[in-house]
C-alpha cells in the first residue's frame, strides 16, 4: 500500500496518512414469503415488501485511516483503523448494517484494528508479519475480498522473494483473520456441502508466479490446511446421506491439501485467455464420537476458462467453469475463499452467485462492457449455472439438476474526486433452490430476486 496523502511527525519518525470514506447501501425485491425463523416480527412478514423497504435493505457508512512509516534499516510499519456505523439508518430505513466493526451488535458504530504489521526487506526478499491484506492474485484460496464496504484482513507471516528472473515466490503462514465482520479475529474456514467448517489450526501457503513463459503469467499455489472440521454441522442432505437427522458432535479434526493453478495468456489480436484449475483434497474421514461413525470426505476438482478482448472501448468476455459433484454419502469441499467462506476464485464469480457455482456446478458467463470516458463505464454480465443436488444451493427435493440465472447491470463513474458504483443483479432459481440475498427476512421459498447495490468512496 502506498501512504501518500498526509505526513505527520512523531519523535523523529515521519508518519504517512491516507484513507477512504465510504457510503454503502443495498436493497432487494424478491418473491419470498414470511420466514418464521426470523423471530418475533415474523407474524408481520407476509412476503417481500420490495425495494427500499426497511426489511429488505442494509446500509453502512465508514472511514478507514491508514498510518504508515519508514522505520529505517529497511523496516517499515503499517496500520489501519476502520470505523463502521449506519448513520442511524438502522432505526428507520434499513434492517441493519451491511458490515460491522464489533462482535456484539451489528448496528452499533465501532472501531476495528484491521491492519497492523511490520515489514523488513533483505536484498530481494521482503518479510511481513502482522494483520494484513492478502491479494487473490498470489493467494487464490485465502484472500481479501473487495465487494463489501471494506476488505477482510489476515493475521499472517509472509515472505516475498524476487531473486529468480521474472518470478515471484511467496510463502505464507496464516492463522486467521477478521473475516467480513471486521471486529472479530477468528479461524479461517472452508465451505462444504454441510456448511462452514473451521480450520482451527494454521494454513501454510507457497505460491510461485512467473512470466518466463512468453506471453503468459503463470501462478501456482499450494495450501496445507491444519485441523479442519471440528465444528461441522450437516444440513439435511448430508444427515440423510449418513443415515441420521442428528447434528454431528465435535469430532477429531483432519488436514486438507489444496492446489490452484492460473495462467493468463496474451493471444494475437488483443485476445486474452485465462485458464484455471485446482483440487482440494481433505483427509478421507472425520471420526465422530457417536454411533454415526466416520464421515467420509470427498475431493473437489474445479476447472475454468476465460476469453476476453477489448475493441474501441468495448470489452467482451466469455467464461466457463465446472466443479465436480460430491460422491453419495460424502461431504464435499466448496471452492470458496477460506478467509471468509464467501466468494470464489472461479472466473464465473458474479455479484451474488458464489454459492451456486462453487460445488457440483457448471457455469457459463457472457459479458460486455463499454468505457464512455467521463460519462462512466457500463457493463452487462449474464450467468447461467446448472447445479447437481450436492450443491449447497441446489433443489434437494428432486434428483435432477437445478438451474440458476443471474443478470448483472453495472455502472461506475468518478466525479468530483468521488468514485460511484451501482449494480443490479436480476436472479432466479428453480423451485426449491436456495438463494442468498440482502437480508434473511421474507426469503422463504424465494425463486426470483433482484438485488441493487450502491456505494460511493472518497480516497484521501
Amino acid at each position: 500500500m502506498a501512504f501518500s496523502a498526509t505526513t505527520a511527525s512523531a519523535k523523529g519518525i515521519d508518519i504517512d496518512v491516507s484513507g477512504q470514506a465510504t457510503l454503502y447501501y443495498e436493497t432487494h425485491n424478491g418473491n419470498g414469503d414470511g420466514n418464521a425463523a426470523v423471530g418475533a416480527t415474523a407474524a408481520n412478514n407476509n412476503g417481500d415488501k420490495g425495494f427500499a423497504n426497511t426489511d429488505s435493505s442494509v446500509a453502512a457508512a465508514g472511514i478507514q485511516l491508514n498510518l504508515g512509516s519508514d522505520l529505517g534499516n529497511n523496516f517499515t510499519f503499517g496500520s489501519q483503523i476502520t470505523y463502521l456505523g449506519s448513520l442511524g439508518l438502522d432505526k428507520t430505513a434499513v434492517n441493519g448494517q451491511k458490515q460491522s466493526a464489533n462482535t456484539t451488535n451489528a448496528t452499533t458504530a465501532d472501531l476495528a484494528l484491521t491492519k497492523i504489521f511490520i515489514a523488513k526487506q533483505i536484498a530481494n526478499t521482503t518479510f511481513k508479519a502482522g494483520r494484513q491484506e492478502l491479494p487473490k492474485s498470489l493467494s487464490p484460496l485465502a484472500y481479501s475480498e473487495g465487494w463489501n464496504v471494506y476488505k477482510n484482513t489476515f493475521d499472517a507471516i509472509i515472505a516475498i522473494n524476487t531473486d529468480l528472473p521474472k518470478t515471484t515466490l511467496v510463502g505464507a503462514y496464516v492463522t486467521g483473520g477478521t473475516g467480513m465482520s471486521l471486529g472479530t479475529t477468528s479461524d479461517i474456514v472452508t465451505q462444504t456441502s454441510a456448511g462452514k467448517v473451521d480450520v482451527t489450526g494454521a494454513a501454510y501457503m507457497i505460491t510461485a508466479q512467473t512470466k518466463l513463459i512468453p506471453m503468459t503469467t503463470l501462478t501456482v499455489s499450494y495450501y496445507d490446511l491444519k485441523d479442519v472440521g471440528k465444528n461441522l454441522t450437516p444440513n439435511s442432505r448430508v444427515a440423510a446421506a449418513l443415515g441420521s437427522t442428528n447434528v454431528l458432535p465435535t469430532r477429531t479434526s483432519i488436514g486438507a491439501d489444496a492446489i490452484w493453478v492460473d495462467a493468463q495468456i496474451a493471444l494475437p489480436a488483443s485476445i486474452k485467455l485465462g485458464l484455471q484449475g485446482g483440487k482440494v483434497s481433505p483427509d478421507s474421514t472425520l471420526n465422530t464420537k457417536t454411533a454415526l461413525g466416520a464421515v467420509a470426505m470427498d475431493d473437489t476438482t474445479a476447472y475454468g476458462a476465460k476469453l476476453s478482448t477489448k475493441i474501441s472501448g468495448v470489452s467482451l468476455k466469455a467464461i466457463y467453469t465446472t466443479v465436480d459433484a460430491v460422491a453419495t454419502g460424502k461431504v464435499g469441499v466448496s471452492v470458496q475463499n477460506t478467509g471468509t467462506g464467501i466468494k470464489s476464485p472461479l472466473y464465473s464469480q458474479m455479484m451474488y452467485n458464489q454459492n451456486m457455482i462453487s460445488l457440483d456446478a457448471d457455469t457459463i458467463v457472457l459479458g460486455v462492457g463499454y468505457d464512455a470516458g467521463s460519462i462512466g463505464k457500463f457493463a452487462v454480465n449474464y450467468g447461467m449455472t446448472t447445479m447437481g443436488n450436492t450443491n449447497q444451493s441446489a433443489n434437494t427435493g428432486i434428483t435432477g439438476d437445478t438451474d440458476y440465472n443471474e443478470l448483472d447491470l453495472v455502472y461506475k463513474v468518478k466525479a468530483g474526486g468521488v468514485q460511484y458504483f451501482a449494480i443490479a443483479a436480476i436472479r432466479d432459481i428453480d423451485n426449491g433452490g436456495t438463494m442468498n440475498t440482502t437480508t434473511s427476512l421474507n426469503n422463504r421459498n424465494m425463486t426470483k430476486d433482484t438485488v441493487v447495490r450502491f456505494w460511493a468512496r472518497y480516497n484521501f
